[in-house]
C-alpha cells in the first residue's frame, strides 16, 4: 500500500473520565495494542498516539489520562495533559461510560468542552451493559445540553461499533500528507511500551493493594546474538512498605508480574525477551521532574 494521491491526516483526541474505556477503543481502533489498560482508575498518565490507516485517511489517535478533579502535583500533570491533546485535536471524542451516564466526572468534562473549537463527537461506551431505552434516552440528554455533531454507540471490548466510527473519523481528517509511515501503529517506543506494560501487570497481579504512586523505568534494552533481548526495569515507589508489596513474600508478586509483563513485551517487540525487574524506594520521585518527562508530561510547579 502506498499513500493515495488524495491523502487525508489528521488528529483525534479521545477524552473522558477515568475507566470510560479509552485505552480498550484506541487498541480496537489501531487494531493493536499500544495503551495499557486497567480497572484501575487513572492507569494511563500521559498521551499515548495510535495511528490507524482507513481508505485515503490515516488517523493518528491521541488516548489521553482520565479527566478527573486533580489533587496532588502528579493529577495535575495527567489532567493537564489532557487538555492539551484535546487542545491541539482535528476532531474532539467524548466518551462516556454508558453504564454511569452523566456522573460529576463526566458533567465537569461536558462543561468545559465549548471551550475547544475542534469538532465534537459523542461516543457512548460499554453499551452491550446497559439497555436500549436508558441507552437512547443518555444519548438525548447530553446532545440536549451540547451540541455534538454525531453520536455513536459502541462497545469498546467487543467491537460492537468500532467499525462504523472508524469510517466517519476517516471521512472527519483534514486532507494533507501522512505523518507516519503506513505500517508505524504508535509514536511510542520498545523500552516505554515495555515499562508500560509491567505497569499494566502489576495493577492486574495487585488490584486495590498496589499503590497508586508507582511507576516503571526501562534501564536497559540490549539486543543478544541469538535474537533475543535482556530487558532491565526499574519499579519506582514512594515507601519501604510499598516495596515489600511489590515483591511479595518470598519474591512471589514479582516473580508472577515479570512472567506476565514478559510474555507480553516479547510479543510485541516479536523475539524473546529476558525480563529483570528490580524494586527501588525514591521517596519524592513525585516531585522529580525528571520522572515527569521519563512519562511523557510537563512537571507542573506549585
Amino acid at each position: 500500500m502506498t499513500e493515495p494521491q488524495n491523502s487525508r491526516c489528521g488528529f483525534v483526541a479521545l477524552i473522558g473520565a477515568p475507566n470510560a474505556g479509552k485505552s480498550t477503543l484506541i487498541n480496537q481502533l489501531v487494531g493493536a495494542k499500544i495503551s495499557i489498560v486497567s480497572r484501575k482508575v487513572q492507569t494511563t498518565r500521559a498521551q499515548s498516539r495510535g495511528v490507524a490507516i482507513h481508505g485515503d485517511s490515516q488517523i493518528i489517535f491521541v488516548d489521553t489520562p482520565g479527566l478527573f478533579k486533580p489533587r496532588r502535583r502528579l493529577d495535575r500533570a495527567m489532567v493537564a495533559s489532557a487538555w492539551g491533546g484535546a487542545g491541539e485535536a482535528d476532531v474532539v471524542c467524548l466518551l462516556i461510560d454508558a453504564r454511569k451516564g452523566v456522573d460529576d466526572e463526566a458533567q465537569a468534562i461536558l462543561d468545559r468542552l465549548p471551550e475547544l473549537k475542534a469538532p465534537r463527537f459523542l461516543i457512548l461506551n460499554k453499551i452491550d451493559l446497559i439497555d436500549r431505552e436508558k441507552l437512547l434516552a443518555l444519548a438525548a440528554r447530553i446532545n440536549g445540553a451540547l451540541k455534538f455533531e454525531e453520536t455513536f454507540m459502541i462497545s469498546a471490548l467487543t467491537g460492537d461499533g468500532v467499525p462504523r466510527l472508524l469510517e466517519r473519523l476517516a471521512g472527519a481528517m483534514p486532507p494533507g500528507p501522512w505523518l507516519y509511515p503506513e505500517d508505524q501503529l504508535t509514536d511510542g517506543n520498545l523500552r516505554t511500551l515495555a515499562a508500560e506494560i509491567t505497569r499494566e501487570k502489576l495493577f492486574e497481579r495487585l488490584h486495590d493493594e498496589l499503590p497508586y504512586q508507582l511507576t516503571v523505568e526501562t534501564d536497559i534494552w540490549k539486543e543478544q546474538k541469538d535474537g533475543s533481548a535482556r530487558v532491565e526495569q526499574t519499579i519506582f515507589v514512594t515507601r519501604e512498605a510499598h516495596k515489600k508489596i511489590v515483591i511479595g513474600e518470598g519474591g512471589h508478586v514479582l516473580k508472577t508480574v515479570g512472567s506476565m509483563a514478559r510474555k507480553d513485551i516479547a510479543a510485541e517487540a516479536g523475539h524473546p525477551i529476558h525480563l529483570f525487574l528490580f524494586v527501588k524506594v525514591r521517596e519524592n520521585w513525585l516531585d522529580d521532574p525528571e520522572r515527569y518527562r521519563e512519562m511523557g508530561l510537563d512537571f507542573p510547579k506549585d
